[in-house]
């Protein structure tokens, strides 16, 4: 996948267009991933020993996005991304749209 955690990217499709967030989780066997503050769902967690008053209730938390839905950010526009191997033998990702190492 071109897009990994830690990664800035940029919501193309969905209820969340146009929002923009950092990666926490890549997904790569499900083709998704996870965007801070993107996708938000409400779960019913239910009590347990383990967790006791705070953590259980309803909690919001990110749900997965298909990587399609996304796209890597480079000054405030999305960018496609490439990749190119430099002479001595490593590949890297470039940004399509400028030509530079990501």
């Amino acid at each position: 996948m071109k897009i990994r955690k830690g990664d800035e990217v940029i919501v193309l499709a969905g209820k969340d267009k146009g929002a923009t967030g950092k990666v926490l989780r890549v997904l790569p066997r499900d083709e998704r991933v996870v965007v801070e503050g993107v996708n938000l769902i409400t779960k019913n967690i239910k009590a347990d020993q383990q967790r006791a008053g705070k953590e259980s209730g309803r909690v919001t938390v990110e749900a997965p996005l298909h990587v399609s839905n996304v796209a890597l950010v480079e000054g405030g526009k999305p960018v496609r991304v490439g990749y190119r191997i430099n002479e001595d033998g490593t590949k890297v990702r470039i940004s399509r749209r400028s030509g530079k190492e990501i």
